[in-house]
């Protein structure tokens, strides 16, 4: 069974960077698909950040060129810098992964119903 634990959320200001990190246990295919989502109060899940083992990574639009999706194989954790931070950033960020995966990049990839396994979250908050 897939295990994940997030770190890193905390209270910053507009302008500042954070570094979350999503530790993995018990992951057992060679391939990967991850990513990280966020949940903003009164708001839907929304798909930030994916990277899969084909080298694929994927963005949604508001965060290109801010945030970096990154994979640690040898610590086993997924990171997501996230700079230049402002004030509609903040939301719960969660990882997730697909442990089905044959690891190639798609479509589908910021999509909530492509991944089996959650992390419970950590939460980012950004004042102005």
């Amino acid at each position: 069974q897939v295990h994940l634990v997030e770190s890193g959320g905390d209270s910053v200001q507009a302008g500042g960077s954070l570094r979350l990190s999503c530790a993995v246990s018990g992951y057992t295919n060679s391939r990967y698909c991850m990513g990280w989502f966020r949940q903003a109060p009164g708001k839907e899940r929304e798909g930030v950040a994916a990277i899969c083992s084909d080298g694929g990574t994927s963005y949604v639009d508001s965060v290109k060129g801010r945030f970096t999706i990154s994979l640690d194989n040898a610590k086993n954790t997924l990171y997501l810098q996230m700079n230049s931070l402002n004030p509609a950033d903040t939301a719960v960020y969660s990882c997730a992964a697909d442990s089905r995966t044959w690891g190639n990049l798609g479509p589908w990839a910021l999509k909530t119903n492509a991944y089996d396994s959650w992390g419970q979250g950590t939460r980012v908050a950004v004042s102005s």
